[in-house]
């Protein structure tokens, strides 16, 4: 794939025996049972962590079949490099070849044989976290939990998804790098996965007040780009105006005029860091969400994101040419 995924300074092993990477992959990725096809010494493997995320560039350099009960606690998204991959699941069996992508759900047993060239990236994410992202969407979960689609993936069709993850493992091997720079990454990484994939997820109103706010939420996450004045709101939630800032104030646990500026903040972030939005310069991306004094604008957003605007377009750039 013409797409590097952690390069040579996140090496931990290189052309050493499989059952070495196998012992690592076990304690930071994921327990499993490993059987080979025959022996060698060109197991290599590159590993960072983010946050509250793992990212693993693997290869077994020999045929390997990898078995697990389950992945319990964590989701693995896997993208296969190089090579190939058998997939056995429910009395199925497929084969991953390169650039396909699947999500491995924590419930589900794992029966994968590697190709001696196979070579995956493998993201973890755990449950906790996806738990997380879903609460703050108020996206509702069925009662066993968030599950992914068992489904083959073209990654080159995930809008964005392969120049994001390039761009996150070019962040996570920075010499310096802020944890605040770090958390947003994991946050626009996880939103990502959640939005990208299908899975299971519902959007469901608990009563009445949360039907309101969420048509309020809703509402202003459509619309960051235009006036929303809180005397607005409060008519589309049906409540009175200070109606709205004690539901806000309750449930959000910030004012209307702060979440709204929190949102487009979070906003612009996203699209300073997606590959794939345009953005002809931070004045005029400021100007489209409403911010017409650019001083107090930068000064918000630094607040927020922990660097200046300017400065997150900059790595997009670097990371593009790259």
């Amino acid at each position: 794939m013409n797409i590097e995924l952690l390069s040579h300074r996140s090496k931990v092993f290189d052309e050493v025996d499989p059952r070495t990477v196998s012992a690592y992959v076990k304690q930071h990725v994921g327990d499993h049972e490993m059987v080979l096809a025959g022996a060698g010494t060109h197991a290599k493997l590159s590993h960072r962590q983010l946050s509250g995320l793992d990212l693993c560039h693997i290869s077994y350099g020999s045929q390997a079949r990898i078995t697990s009960t389950s992945l319990r606690d964590r989701y693995h998204l896997q993208i296969m490099l190089c090579g190939s991959c058998v997939q056995r699941q429910a009395g199925q069996q497929r084969t991953l070849v390169e650039g396909d992508a699947v999500m491995i759900n924590p419930h589900e047993p794992i029966d994968l044989t590697y190709s001696r060239d196979c070579e995956k990236f493998i993201l973890k994410l755990p449950v906790a976290l996806l738990d997380a992202v879903c609460d703050q969407q108020r996206w509702s979960r069925p009662a066993e939990g968030l599950r992914f689609a068992s489904r083959v993936y073209k990654l080159h069709a995930l809008h964005g998804m392969a120049p994001l993850l390039s761009l996150v493992c070019q962040e996570v091997e920075a010499d310096c790098t802020l944890p605040s720079i770090q958390e947003h990454f994991v946050q626009i990484v996880t939103r990502k996965v959640l939005s990208g994939l299908a899975t299971n997820l519902e959007l469901k109103a608990c009563d009445v007040h949360e039907r309101s706010l969420q048509r309020v939420l809703t509402h202003i996450d459509e619309h960051l780009n235009a006036q929303l004045a809180p005397a607005a709101l409060s008519k589309l939630a049906n409540v009175s105006l200070r109606g709205l800032y004690l539901l806000f104030d309750q449930r959000v646990g910030v004012s209307p005029r702060r979440y709204i500026l929190r949102r487009r903040l979070e906003r612009i972030q996203a699209t300073l860091l997606d590959p794939g939005c345009r953005v002809r310069s931070v004045t005029a991306l400021a100007l489209d969400y409403g911010f017409t004094h650019l001083g107090r604008f930068a000064a918000e957003y630094r607040a927020q994101c922990g660097e200046l605007p300017s400065e997150t377009l900059g790595r997009r750039s670097l990371a593009r040419d790259a």
